[in-house]
């Protein structure tokens, strides 16, 4: 397939594929699509991802296009099972073994040695590469169908919002990509956890929904990158979100941080000031604090009592001040433990870094 211009339209065809029970003659269809070297967005657990056959270069290139993705920023490998990932890889440690036993299918890509029939274009040229197995039975059916592992970064413009629908998806790559597949909606909304098994000290490169918490208790000495916390555009990534502006709204971004009755106090007084100057305010609330806000257009990612919820919804509610044009966001940040840890990367990347501790 010859790679096409970036402004070139192309014929998207949309099919509605059963969440639970997927229709094998439509999973098939889509896997046709794969092996053709063509572009297919389906559903995981996490967001959805935009597919390629992940050992075709030619293919692997048109993910690029069609999202306007850096090319230093590596790619995610999907398998649909363990045993899928021996010929892509030079080993598989104890370490691996046991984490995939517990992890996998689930939210968890691991970081290995990369074996030589893996295309660099995957890698970014590094010589590591990340795997994972989705828990999701249309991603599965989509892989095991092709015969073949599938790269798929998120199905979005680069450095917007992942999606976590099909209507994201259509709304960012319609007449770019050959086919979406919708499963409906996407259950942890946030993308999976990267863990780098390739050094002597196990490293979460980006969090999600299997947390530091959870692999400590299988992995004692791992330890969380700085680049998950901390503003990082000089670093080279080894794993996708480390080095760019990921997540962001078309509006300005700030989030605040410390005490909930603190932060609501805050907000209310930047909300107050940035109306006086008839900008249009978005606050991204809490269940717990949504009716404590007067100005501005309030909607609650979550409840703070289930922080899944925040989890599941981020990504849609930043999506929806778009859509009502905001020209601010003045958000609630969330304790660093747990998923929260994953939730606050995701709002700092979305915000350009604008943390306000309060």
């Amino acid at each position: 397939m010859k790679r096409r211009d970036i402004m070139e339209k192309i014929e998207t065809k949309i099919i509605k594929v059963n969440e639970i029970n997927p229709e094998e003659e439509l999973i098939l269809e889509g896997a046709k699509f794969i092996k053709e070297g063509k572009l297919v967005a389906f559903p995981t657990e996490t967001v959805y991802g935009l597919g390629a056959n992940g050992l075709n270069e030619e293919a692997v290139k048109e993910i690029f296009v069609a999202k306007g993705r850096p090319q230093d920023n590596p790619l995610i490998l999907h398998v649909s099972s363990i045993e899928d990932i021996r010929p892509l890889v030079k080993s598989v440690s104890k370490e691996a073994e046991i984490l995939m036993k517990k992890f996998w299918p689930g939210p968890l890509t691991l970081l290995f040695k990369k074996s030589k029939k893996v295309p660099n274009i995957i890698t970014a040229g590094l010589d590591t590469v990340a795997i994972r197995m989705p828990n999701n039975p249309i991603a599965l059916g989509l892989i095991k169908n092709s015969g073949m592992p599938i790269a798929a970064p998120s199905a979005n413009t680069s450095g917007k919002p992942s999606p976590t629908s099909a209507d994201h998806v259509i709304e960012d790559l319609y007449g770019k990509v050959h086919m979406i597949i919708d499963g409906g909606s996407t259950g942890v909304g946030l993308e999976s956890t990267v863990l780098d098994l390739t050094e002597e000290i196990p490293m979460i490169l980006r969090p999600g929904a299997i947390t530091l918490e959870d692999l400590q208790s299988i992995i004692p000495n791992v330890e969380e990158d700085l680049s998950i916390i901390k503003n990082s555009n000089d670093i080279v990534p080894k794993s996708p979100g480390q080095k760019y502006r990921h997540y962001a709204p078309k509006a300005d971004m700030l989030v605040f941080v410390g005490d909930v009755e603190n932060m609501v106090m805050e907000i209310k007084v930047q909300a107050k000031e940035f109306i006086s100057q008839e900008k249009t305010v978005g606050i991204m609330a809490t269940e717990e604090t949504k009716d404590r806000y007067g100005q501005g257009i309030i909607i609650s990612v979550g409840s703070r009592k289930n922080m899944e919820t925040i989890g599941h919804n981020l990504f849609n509610t930043i999506r929806l001040f778009d859509q009502k044009e905001v020209d601010i966001i003045l958000a609630e940040g969330v304790e660093l433990s747990y998923i929260g840890t994953a939730i606050m990367n995701r709002l700092k990347k979305a915000s350009g870094g604008n943390i306000i501790k309060v």
